[in-house]
């Protein structure tokens, strides 16, 4: 006999969660476990607000379980820690990202690449090592092991954090795994989103020429002006792009729509990486006779391990990067997600969880 969310664990805990795939988000109570030697708690005071949490919520993957309490960008303040603990202490700003457990003895995880563990366990909507239900970060406290905890700096404003820690590091990944993050190298990104303007900014600050590329010629001054790209083509202008073509060292897609592969190679250089980090929800056509004749890679990347993810957080630290976020009470979030479904927010939801979450709700 299934055991009741509010039963499972010793501590009470409280947020919001959806019931079917219908998706709609209501208050839910449920139990995290206590503060176990390896493990900190800490008070959620933001969570960013992803397009994976919507996927899942309406179980566009076929995978979700419910009731399902999303949420993995999520920052906030240490109130416990275990007697294992060494890198965290009471009152430290910390964050949970995409995920909270892995084997910790494939090669994945033995070279600090756990996100690609086949045993990842998510944040929110999976089976715990204990066979307990993960919740995320649309909630009051989250309790995880301290491995799968990351220190923000402390010069960076929380609400503004939360969503490096999945559109950050989805982005900040490739541009360092794929070498395209040395100073005078040309990349393109693809979309300017919640993903797209974190990349911009990154690749920014790692001394990058970037392009923006889009449908929408329209967001243009937005690119330019105010996330700091050098130039902007309209992949729909084919005299734009045909002035573009074998330009760029490496792109980095970030849609999630289904769109055509063949443009993208065509602005690649000989050895020119295509990096898609965008989910569409079917197959996209991949050329190969652009590949062999200019020796070009299509490839994808989904967040990052621990120890990236601790890089990429303290790197936006010192160059001051942070998401454009439009934060919201809790009681907007049915409305938050309509509005994402239609690309409406510049550029990330982000959820003040303090203010606004009450166990009351």
């Amino acid at each position: 006999m299934a055991v009741c969310p509010e039963q499972e664990h010793p501590t009470k805990a409280f947020g919001w969660a959806a019931r079917d795939s219908s998706g709609v988000l209501s208050p839910f109570k449920f139990s995290r476990r206590t503060t176990g030697k390896n493990d900190v708690t800490f008070k959620v005071l933001y969570c960013g607000i992803c397009h994976t949490d919507l996927s899942m919520l309406k179980n566009e993957w076929g995978v979700s379980m419910y009731p399902l309490l999303p949420g993995h960008e999520i920052v906030g303040l240490v109130t416990e820690v275990g007697s294992n603990v060494e890198k965290f202490k009471v009152g430290d700003s910390v964050g949970v990202g995409y995920l909270v457990g892995s084997c910790q003895s494939c090669d994945s995880c033995s070279n600090n690449a756990e996100n690609y563990c086949p045993e990842m366990i998510l944040t929110g909507g999976a089976k715990y090592y204990d066979g307990s239900t993960t919740y995320g970060g649309y909630s009051n406290i989250i309790v995880a092991d301290e491995h799968f905890v990351v220190r923000i700096p402390d010069n960076l404003p929380l609400d503004g954090a939360a969503p490096l820690l999945c559109a950050g590091v989805t982005t900040y990944s490739p541009l360092r795994y794929f070498g395209l993050d040395k100073p005078g190298m040309h990349v393109g990104v693809v979309g300017v989103g919640g993903l797209g303007h974190v990349a911009v900014k990154f690749a920014k600050a790692m001394g990058v020429k970037v392009t923006v590329i889009s449908t929408s010629p329209n967001k243009k001054k937005e690119a330019i002006e105010n996330l700091g790209a050098d130039s902007f083509l309209v992949s729909r202008d084919n005299g734009q792009m045909q002035a573009a073509m074998g330009t760029m060292d490496g792109i980095i897609d970030t849609v999630s729509a289904v769109h055509p592969l063949l443009p993208l190679l065509g602005l690649l250089k000989t050895n020119g990486k295509l990096v898609l980090v965008g989910v569409p929800a079917k197959p996209l056509e991949l050329p190969v006779f652009p590949l062999i004749s200019g020796r070009k890679i299509v490839a994808g990347s989904t967040v990052g391990g621990l120890k990236e993810t601790q890089e990429m957080i303290d790197f936006a630290g010192k160059h001051n990067i942070t998401a454009n976020v439009e934060v919201i009470p809790i009681d907007y979030v049915n409305t938050a997600m309509e509005r994402l479904i239609k690309a409406d927010v510049r550029y990330r939801f982000v959820i003040d969880i303090a203010n606004t979450l009450k166990s009351s709700s």
